[in-house]
């Protein structure tokens, strides 16, 4: 949401009707936002433009009709929807646009000065300071931040009984949502219907979600030894164990040669700045592992200012693009990938401002970002980028992989709900999406735990267990990380990943359990009960479980900055698991079928395309964490990818 400042003018005040009907109070605002001072009340006469946020229709009908083009029984199985047959459906009804614009009306308001959005989601108008206070029952008054921005707004608003339900929200009005000027530091508040509390009952700190790509972010891969000599590498299997290089994935996970590149397939890599891949690095890479993608280069699309910064050189910059892009690029071969650099050097970028590029309705459903968290465009800051923000313009690709995430507890179930049903949205139009699991086990990014008192993270050594988000949005392909034993073989099993990292896995403490999962975590409850109470985690039986699935994440052989490194982390088991679907999709296309989509619920109810995982653990928070068991478990998920029974199952499907 970006909600305009007040534009002061000397127009004359339209008449104003008194509206009918009983008022009931829609929002209130507890306090002024810090940095934000009351100055004086506004003239009756000043103007200002107002918006008025409807309510989204079908809503509690999203996961139905996922599920209807995603469960393999579905008559209606890969029928995925067009943009437009997504927008119309959840749009708000006729009912609630004749029952506010009816509203307006009757208080007065001309038709003529009433617009809809395009995104059908709000209606727009501009009214005298008068009009507003008469038509909300409130007051409202200037506030000057510190450092100098004006502001309007109210500490509550009232909206009449029967059009309360078909008003999600309004602006200018109790939100503080105005891009604030240099400098940096200052936080730019917004409020909305409560105060920002995460799902552990804290308050939420500001700019968690762009902060992202931050070196040293705890998402990010973990690096082992460096400088390694790769002399011989890949000339058989025998030192899988101990070096992952693509052929070892090829050999775990029965990966095909991919012979095609068919024009309906595509597969995306996110990155956000100042996170970069480095030519000479995927140069250095394929030389050694794939001669003949050499100074092949990913589809590059910026987004909010993207860009390939080589200023910094380091692993903590360059560790996870090329990462990603190395294994990615060689495993599917000869398709394309296209790589989304997400937000400038300054403001950086949060998983929103990724998918308001994708999505242009996103960036105004349910409010729209909040600016608290996600970077605002165009940057006003110097060096920033000053285009406008994406809204739309960037196609899809079918398989999207991320290995960045969040906390769950990091950002206020709001935001995490508005931003899991957008990839519930998105796999209806038949986007499959992958989040990395996390690399602490049971613990949050950095091995943080959540004291059982205060609701705080800790130092990670007792207190609630801490689950990732997005991997626990039930609308998303969350993968964890395995290893092969020491000592082991290709053709052995894996076990979970022990290494350096530990797969990240466990229960929502927001999104109830989907109903595609529900019969294979009721038997990891029924079997295999772990041995810890509600003081430790969400034990209701009631809620997401994740990951779903996973691959291998340890000993990684990459090219960084000039020379071969290892790396340890679900940042590297997410693009091997997206490069599989990728290559199941490739097949589909071959024979004239769409891609897969949402695929949480075809592997659910075919759990034999996976190899299960059952030993290792995911300790975390002073426990040995959970325990990777016959079936799924929330350690590794369903197990491993086999690719040659993922495609045979996937080209029976319609």
């Amino acid at each position: 949401m970006r909600c305009s400042l007040l534009a002061l003018g000397a127009l004359a005040a339209s008449a104003i009707a008194a509206p009918s009907g009983k008022y009931v109070l829609h929002e209130k605002r507890d306090h002024t936002p810090q940095g934000w001072w009351k100055t004086a009340e506004l003239q009756a006469t000043d103007r200002m433009p107002m918006k008025i946020a409807l309510t989204q229709s079908n809503m509690d009908k999203l996961e139905d009709y996922l599920m209807e083009v995603s469960h393999p029984t579905s008559e209606k199985y890969g029928q995925h929807w067009t943009a437009k047959q997504v927008a119309d459906t959840f749009a708000p009804s006729k009912e609630t646009v004749d029952t506010v614009r009816d509203w307006l009306v009757s208080s007065g308001i001309e038709p003529e000065r009433i617009s809809q959005s395009q995104s059908l989601g709000w209606l727009n108008l501009e009214v005298s300071v008068a009009e507003a206070e008469a038509l909300l029952k409130t007051k409202y008054h200037k506030y000057v931040h510190k450092t100098g921005q004006p502001h309007v707004s109210c500490s509550e608003y009232h909206v009449p009984e029967h059009v309360r339900q078909h008003v999600d929200f309004i602006t200018p009005t109790v939100h503080f949502d105005a891009k604030l000027s240099p400098p940096k530091d200052d936080v730019n508040p917004k409020i909305k219907r409560s105060a920002p509390t995460a799902a552990s009952g804290t308050n939420v700190s500001p700019g968690k979600a762009k902060a992202i790509g931050s070196p040293g972010s705890a998402s990010l891969p973990k690096l082992g030894a460096a400088d390694i000599d790769i002399f011989g590498f890949g000339a058989d299997l025998s030192t899988c164990d101990e070096f992952i290089v693509p052929d070892c994935l090829r050999a775990l996970y029965d990966i095909p040669p991919v012979l095609t590149s068919n024009p309906k397939n595509s597969y995306g890599i996110v990155e956000y700045t100042p996170q970069a891949f480095l030519q000479t690095d995927l140069d250095l890479f394929f030389a050694n592992f794939s001669k003949f993608q050499v100074q092949k280069t990913p589809i590059f699309d910026s987004i909010d200012g993207g860009v390939d910064q080589t200023t910094d050189q380091s692993f903590d910059y360059n560790g996870e693009s090329d990462l990603d892009l190395e294994y990615a690029m060689t495993l599917v071969n000869p398709i394309k990938v296209t790589l989304y650099q997400t937000g400038d050097l300054v403001e950086g970028a949060s998983f929103n401002n990724f998918l308001d590029a994708i999505d242009g309705s996103y960036c105004t459903f349910d409010g729209g970002d909040d600016p608290t968290q996600d970077a605002v465009y165009p940057d006003p800051y110097p060096g920033g980028y000053k285009g406008p923000e994406n809204c739309g313009g960037f196609a899809a690709t079918k398989v999207i992989s991320t290995s960045y995430a969040y906390n769950e507890a990091d950002l206020t179930p709001f935001y995490e709900m508005r931003q899991c049903n957008e990839y519930a949205k998105l796999g209806m139009l038949g986007t499959t999406f992958l989040y990395s699991s996390g690399d602490y086990g049971v613990a949050g990014n950095g091995g943080q735990c959540i004291d059982p008192t205060t609701g705080q993270y800790n130092n990670g050594t007792y207190g609630k267990f801490n689950p990732s988000f997005p991997g626990t949005c039930p609308y998303i392909l969350s993968v964890g990380a395995t290893q092969i034993k020491p000592g082991a073989s290709v053709t052995q099993p894996e076990e979970a990943c022990e290494t350096v990292i530990f797969s990240g896995g466990g229960f929502s403490n927001v999104f109830p359990m989907p109903s595609y999962q529900a019969a294979a975590v009721q038997e990891f409850f029924t079997n295999h009960p772990p041995p810890y109470g509600s003081d430790r985690y969400n034990n209701s039986r009631m809620t997401r479980g994740f990951p779903d699935v996973s691959a291998n994440g340890a000993n990684y052989v990459i090219a960084i900055d000039g020379s071969f490194s290892l790396v340890f982390g679900t940042s590297a088991s997410s693009p091997t698991f997206g490069s599989v679907l990728t290559i199941v999709n490739e097949a589909r296309a071959d024979i004239g079928k769409g891609s897969i989509g949402f695929v949480n619920p075809a592997l659910y109810a075919h759990p034999y395309v996976l190899n299960d995982i059952t030993s290792g653990g995911n300790m975390g928070c002073g426990t040995p964490g959970f325990t990777a068991t016959q079936g799924w478990d929330p350690v590794t998920g369903l197990g491993t990818p086999n690719t040659l029974k993922l495609i045979e199952l996937f080209l029976l499907l319609p």
